[in-house]
């Protein structure tokens, strides 16, 4: 079978990488990939944002599944271009991702269907933020409707900021776009969690869990990022929150949005945060996390291709999902000034010769991989290409040990301004 995954990042090169371990796949093509995934598939230059350079490569190389790995595809409506066009396609449609794409839908949809969330207000001017702000305790969150590439959130510590954020917001100055929307939020205190559930229009099935390390410091210190680091481990939530979480937050938004006639199919991200009033929903993404997928997929010894057929034949109830035992972990290695204005087109030394092993090996299981985030080759070497260079992750039968083999990968490597965390897991080893 001919698969086509669409994206460029670490995230793609993970689902790229397990692709491969598949018997049921013959090829694998990324569109448009990076320096890391070209290694393992035939890489397509396009823009993921181009709906119709998107729909064009389908029609010429004709894949018997398309993949979709980024948010951007998915909010201009990949799935249904693709789907109306006959052809195979893994991913929520345009109606669907508005979970993700939208987070003044999320938090209406959130309070329709009694999923728990923190209090919140929508704001569409900054008149409006005025009026609301007094309403809420410091600190308070403002976050932006639309998609913002993980840094899009930013905590307040006054009233004053709070308006000063809206209005960035609005004008387009934070995050380069301008913002229809800003959603204010109540200040939520726990530990996070990333619950990940495959859904088929009607059920919903857990995948795994995880806890991303969205600060750039150490210390849960510094603005946000795409995510720093992941860990997960076969005990990071007991199997009485995980069902709770199944059947509450998960399930309920699939029979939520199926009753609002945008049936759900594809991954469901949930985004929870474990506070003193119980499990409450920060945010949902409509497909894979990153750099929590990275970690989960070395954990994953189910075919990859079944998650994806029993999303797209609505019989993911009839799939059993199974998870390598112990813990895996995934540690970003970023460009310097990241996640502010960077520079790209760094030589990047000290990756292995053997960085891209044969996925089809089935002689022993892979404990390292080097998944490419952000890397591009040039004369010949891979050098930086993005914010999130590289993601280094590594499984063993317990967190400490995945820890220490992923960091000691770490430590070979280097190009300049590279920055990471030293912390990953840190809660869970505390």
């Amino acid at each position: 079978m001919k698969v086509l995954v669409i994206g460029g990042g670490g995230r793609e090169h993970a689902i790229v990488w397990a692709l491969l371990k598949s018997p049921q796949v013959t090829e694998v093509l990324c569109a448009p990939g990076n320096g890391g995934i070209s290694a393992l598939a035939r890489c397509i230059p396009c823009d993921p944002g181009n709906l119709q350079e998107l729909v064009n490569i389908v029609a010429i190389e004709q894949p018997a599944l398309t993949v979709i790995g980024p948010e951007l595809p998915l909010s201009i409506g990949i799935v249904d271009e693709l789907t109306k066009r006959g052809h195979r396609v893994f991913g929520p449609t345009q109606g669907a991702a508005q979970l993700e794409t939208s987070k003044a839908f999320a938090k209406e949809f959130m309070q329709r269907h009694a999923i728990p969330t923190a209090e919140y207000g929508i704001c569409t001017t900054l008149a409006q933020v005025r009026e609301e702000l007094p309403s809420f305790a410091v600190p308070i969150v403002v976050k932006a409707s639309g998609l913002a590439a993980g840094k899009g959130v930013v905590i307040c510590e006054t009233h004053l900021q709070a308006e000063a954020a809206a209005a960035e917001m609005f004008s387009g100055s934070l995050l380069g776009t301008t913002e229809e929307a800003v959603v204010l939020e109540e200040f939520l205190t726990g530990e996070e969690l990333s619950f990940f559930a495959l859904c088929d229009g009607t059920h919903a099935i857990e995948i795994a869990s995880a806890q991303d390390h969205k600060r750039i410091g150490e210390g849960d210190t510094g603005p946000n990022t795409g995510g720093m680091g992941a860990y997960s481990t076969d005990g990071i939530a007991t199997p009485a929150m995980r069902s709770w979480l199944l059947h509450n937050v998960a399930q309920k938004v699939v029979d939520g949005m199926r009753s609002e006639g945008e049936p759900f199919k594809g991954i469901l991200f949930c985004g929870i945060m474990m506070s003193p009033r119980g499990p409450m929903v920060l945010e949902f993404n409509t497909r894979f996390g990153d750099p929590e997928t990275e970690a989960i997929l070395l954990r994953l010894e189910t075919d990859i291709l079944d998650l994806f057929n029993a999303s797209i034949d609505a019989t993911a109830n009839q799939l059993t999902i199974n998870m390598r035992p112990g813990a895996s972990v995934c540690i970003v290695a970023a460009s310097g000034g990241y996640p502010g204005k960077y520079a790209s087109g760094k030589p990047i030394s000290g990756l292995p010769d053997n960085l891209i092993r044969d996925a089809r090996d089935k002689a022993k299981e892979e404990d390292i991989v080097i998944f490419h985030s952000g890397t591009a080759i040039k004369d010949g070497k891979i050098v930086t290409a993005g914010g999130r260079v590289l993601a280094i992750s590594a499984a063993a039968p317990d967190l400490q040990t995945a820890l220490d083999k992923a960091y000691s990968e770490l430590a070979k490597i280097s190009f300049e301004g590279m920055q990471f965390r030293r912390d990953i897991g840190h809660r869970a080893l505390r």
